[in-house]
């Protein structure tokens, strides 16, 4: 194991090293592994043996920001937090009642941090045992994960969810890289087509469409081996997705069409997703016509939806009646002739997502129908109603600041820019300004 040179005769020197021993891997392994999530990241590091037992140990405190940034993925704790004193973490156990709360709230966290490695270990211990097909308890625990991350993804943050995807993503490929009869492998590619495709929206919220398309390319390519037209169909709105937001409308336009032919065959909500993303795409393209009939296509599609087993996942892999109103409004504030429409649709979506609690609720949609509100406003001359309709995206915390919430804060700055209602120097353009000065992209560099 990675604690191979492990003493049972102490503890743990830092953080580190102790989730190192956690590790079922020699620090060989473990160094393979952060080559491959290095690349999977598109980040230029490398870490030797040698460097890595040396941080574990505490000898050497420093290393490149990009290695950093790798280390932080695989373990999902700043470099900070992996340096610190093992001693320092575990004497919170023994401090005394005159802490108080303090106290109290210190030990639940890491109650909870010894109960997510015990959950950890156990699943990989699952996972490892038998060098061949897993057992059906093991595959179960890996769907649970699989449906877990996709259920959380729309409505936490992506710093609380990334190392956990990135995680499974390698335990699927480990699996792949195993001899598994017909049937289990089957079902790795799809669920590995599922994670990266999930690993696909990480990496576009963080502003990377390039990594995200290479995400999606190989999930496409998962789907293929699982040969499964839900999870094709859900992965070419992905790239839809992605194209959209990185201004390439006519790549999204084309995803968004093949994949309808994909989701025809399959029957899920994707048969919904893609023409409404198209749909927003011919918008952002100025073709009025093109969009209000891929946003008919698209409300005519739910009497043909049957759920399948990408649907059952839930979360991201679905696609519901409020993020088909977000949608349409989206595409609809591309057209300043169509404000009232999308008014009309913008605040259905708000009031969609109005209620924290639902299912269908997501933090990044929620904003983006609001942004779209905004706009609407702004082409009907309504200014203090646009600024009532963004001011709670502009409250979220960094750490939710994903891509595509910055990219619709930065349209209503335009959208003020043209109209007559705000002056240059305008406060709600200034708060815009300030918002997207700290994205989520910047945090972890």
């Amino acid at each position: 194991m990675a604690g191979n040179a492990k003493r049972s005769d102490r503890e743990p020197r830092t953080v580190l090293e102790h989730l190192l021993w956690q590790e079922v891997s020699t620090y060989e392994e473990v160094v393979n592994k952060f080559s491959r999530v290095a690349r999977e990241l598109n980040e230029d590091a490398t870490i030797s043996p040698r460097h890595l037992r040396r941080l574990a140990s505490g000898e050497r405190a420093s290393t490149t920001p990009a290695t950093q940034r790798v280390l932080q993925s695989m373990f999902g704790k700043p470099l900070n937090e992996l340096l610190q004193p093992w001693a320092a973490i575990a004497s919170l156990r023994t401090e005394t009642a005159a802490s108080g709360l303090v106290v109290a709230n210190n030990q639940a966290d890491i109650d909870k941090e010894l109960i997510s490695l015990a959950a950890r270990r156990a699943k990989n211990f699952a996972l490892t045992a038998n060098q061949g097909n897993l057992t059906a308890e093991a595959m179960d625990q890996v769907h649970d994960d699989v449906r877990q991350l996709a259920t959380e993804y729309p409505q936490r943050p992506l710093s609380a969810l990334l190392s956990d995807l990135v995680q499974i993503q390698e335990l699927l490929y480990t699996q792949l890289e195993l001899r598994q009869s017909p049937t289990q492998a089957r079902q790795l590619y799809f669920l590995t087509g599922v994670v990266s495709g999930m690993l696909a929206k990480a990496s576009h919220d963080l502003a990377d469409p390039n990594a995200a398309m290479a995400q999606a390319r190989t999930a496409f390519l998962c789907a293929e081996n699982a040969d499964h037209n839900g999870l094709r169909a859900w992965l070419r709105g992905l790239q839809s997705l992605i194209s959209y937001w990185a201004g390439r409308h006519r790549d999204a336009v084309r995803y968004a069409q093949e994949g309808t032919e994909l989701a025809g065959l399959a029957g899920n909500s994707s048969t919904v997703w893609l023409p409404v993303s198209e749909a927003r795409a011919w918008a952002a393209l100025g073709d009025s016509d093109r969009t209000h009939a891929a946003i008919r296509r698209a409300e005519e599609a739910w009497d043909r939806v049957q759920p399948d087993e990408v649907d059952e996942l839930g979360g991201l892999c679905t696609f519901n009646r409020p993020r088909q109103l977000y949608y349409a409004a989206d595409a609809l504030a591309w057209l300043p002739s169509q404000a009232d429409a999308a008014a009309h649709y913008g605040e259905q979506a708000v009031e969609a997502y109005s209620d924290t609690t639902s299912p269908d609720w997501a933090f990044g949609d929620q904003a983006g129908s609001q942004t779209d509100l905004a706009i609407a406003r702004i082409s009907l001359g309504e200014l203090e109603g646009a600024e009532e309709a963004i001011a709670p995206m502009l409250d979220l915390d960094p750490e939710h600041r994903i891509n595509g919430i910055v990219n619709s804060a930065m349209h209503v700055h335009r959208a003020l820019s043209r109209s007559p209602l705000a002056a240059p120097g305008s406060e709600l353009q200034e708060r815009i300004e300030m918002f997207t000065r700290s994205p989520l992209k910047a945090l972890g560099r």
